[in-house]
C-alpha cells in the first residue's frame, strides 16, 4: 500500500499556495484560460501527456501506471461565481464580482497534487490514471462539453470519480455513499402576459404583478400536495422582474426558477402540474403565459455506483480513521459530475473542509471559506481511490 497521506503532507505548501493563487485570480465557467494554463504547465513539467481545450477550456492529463490495467478517471472543477468576496482573507479575489465561493480553487489545486503524487508512484501502480480539470460546473454545462470533445474516448475511462469539499462539514470527515446523492436540476422561465396601463384606472388593465404573485403561491402547492411526502423535490421561484414605475400597470412579468428531483416521474409531474396551474390562474384574469423550460441548462442527479462506492471506501479507509467515513442524507444541490457518471460507472464523494471556529458563510456566500488542512487530506484520498480501482482492476485481469 502506498502512503498518500504522507507524501500528500509533503506538499502541503504548494497545494496550499496553488489554492491561493487560484482563489486571488478567480475566472468564470468558460473563461478559465489562467487556471487552465497554470494546470498545463504544470502537468506537462511532470512529463504528463496533456490535452488542452477541452470542452472549450478543460485540461487532462494521462498518467501510465507500471503495468497493464484499467483506466480511471479523476474529475477536478475549475470555475468560479459572480460572488463579491467579503472575506477578508489576504488572498482574497482581486477581481471585484468574481470569486471562488464554492471550493472549486482547492479542488484545482488537490487535482495538481494528486497529478505529482501519481507520477512519483507510478512505478507502484498498474493501469491508467485520466485527469479532467473541468471547465463550468456551475449550472453552465462544462461536463457535457467535455463529453462531447471526446473526454471519455481514446482512452475510454472503466470508472470515474470526483470530490467536493464541503465547508459545513468539520474538517476530516469523509462521505461516501451508494445510490441517488445530489439532486438533478431543471432551470425554468415564466412569462405572463397582462395588459399595462395607469396604475390609477386598474380595471382597463390585466395586472401581470397581481398574476405572477397568485401564480407564485399556487406554484408552492405542488410540492405540498401534488408529490409524495415519501418522495423528496424542490420547486422555487428565485427571480420575480415585473414594471418599471410606482404608477404604471406591469403588461409582463417574468418569473425563474428551478426543480430539484431525484425521480424522473416525480420531474414530470411537477413540470405537467406548472402547466396546468398557470393554465389556470392566468385564464382566470384574462392573462396568458410562456412556460419556458431550459432544456439545455437540465442537469441529471447524481447516482453512486455500489462497487465504487465500496472502492472509495475502502481507499478512504486506508488514509483516515474508521469515525471520520460516514454518510449524510442526499444533496438536493446539483453537480454536473452526474454527466459523467451517467456514462461510466463511478462515485462522488465529499471531504468535510469546515474552517476552525465554523464557516462563516455557506457555499456561494461571499463570506465562504475552506479548512486548507483539508487540501492535502484531499489528494491522499483521490490518489489512493484512484490507485486502488487499478491494482484490483490489475489483479482480477491476471487472476
Amino acid at each position: 500500500m502506498i502512503d498518500y497521506r504522507s507524501l500528500a503532507n509533503a506538499l502541503s505548501a504548494s497545494i496550499i499556495a496553488w489554492r491561493r493563487d487560484f482563489h486571488q485570480h478567480p475566472e468564470l465557467g468558460f473563461q478559465e484560460f489562467r487556471t487552465a494554463g497554470i494546470v498545463a504547465e504544470h502537468l506537462n513539467a511532470l512529463g504528463v501527456e496533456t490535452s488542452t481545450g477541452v470542452g472549450k477550456t478543460g485540461v487532462v492529463g494521462i498518467i501510465e501506471g507500471a503495468r497493464p490495467g484499467p483506466t480511471v478517471l479523476l474529475r477536478f472543477d475549475m470555475d468560479a461565481l459572480p460572488v463579491t468576496e467579503e472575506t477578508g482573507l489576504p488572498f482574497a479575489s482581486q477581481h471585484p464580482g468574481l470569486m471562488h465561493a464554492c471550493g472549486h480553487d482547492g479542488h484545482t489545486a488537490i487535482g495538481m497534487g494528486v497529478a505529482q503524487l501519481l507520477v512519483e508512484t507510478r512505478e507502484q501502480w498498474a493501469g491508467r490514471i485520466k485527469l479532467l480539470f473541468q471547465p463550468a460546473e456551475e449550472g453552465l454545462g462544462g461536463a457535457a462539453a467535455t463529453v462531447r470533445d471526446g473526454v471519455l474516448e481514446n482512452p475510454k475511462p472503466d470508472a470515474a470519480f470526483a470530490l467536493h469539499l464541503w465547508n459545513q462539514i468539520p474538517s476530516g470527515q469523509f462521505v461516501v455513499q451508494e445510490g441517488p446523492f445530489m439532486a438533478a436540476a431543471d432551470s425554468f422561465e415564466i412569462s405572463i402576459i397582462g395588459r399595462g396601463g395607469h396604475g390609477a384606472v386598474p380595471e382597463d388593465t390585466i395586472d401581470a404583478v397581481l398574476v405572477g404573485a397568485e401564480a407564485v403561491n399556487a406554484l408552492q402547492t405542488i410540492i405540498s400536495r401534488n408529490v409524495s411526502p415519501h418522495e423528496t423535490a424542490v420547486l422555487t421561484i428565485g427571480s420575480f422582474r415585473a414594471g418599471q414605475a410606482f404608477n404604471v400597470i406591469a403588461e409582463r412579468a417574468v418569473l425563474r426558477g428551478t426543480i430539484r428531483t431525484f425521480d424522473p416521474t416525480v420531474r414530470a409531474l411537477i413540470i405537467r402540474r406548472i402547466r396546468e396551474i398557470l393554465t389556470g390562474v392566468t385564464q382566470a384574469h384574462g392573462a396568458s403565459f410562456i412556460f419556458d423550460l431550459k432544456d439545455d441548462e437540465y442537469t441529471p442527479a447524481v447516482i453512486n455506483d455500489l462497487d465504487m462506492a465500496d472502492i472509495a471506501r475502502e481507499a478512504a479507509r486506508q488514509v483516515l480513521s474508521p469515525e471520520q467515513i460516514t454518510q449524510i442524507r442526499p444533496l438536493m444541490v446539483s453537480e454536473d459530475m452526474s454527466e459523467i457518471l451517467n456514462r461510466v460507472p463511478g462515485c462522488y464523494v465529499l471531504l468535510g473542509a469546515e474552517p476552525e471556529g465554523g464557516a462563516r458563510g455557506p457555499h456561494h456566500n461571499p463570506k465562504f471559506d475552506i479548512n486548507e488542512d483539508a487540501l492535502p487530506l484531499a489528494a491522499a484520498i483521490m490518489a489512493n481511490i484512484a490507485t486502488t480501482y487499478t491494482e484490483r482492476g490489475s489483479a482480477a485481469a491476471n487472476g
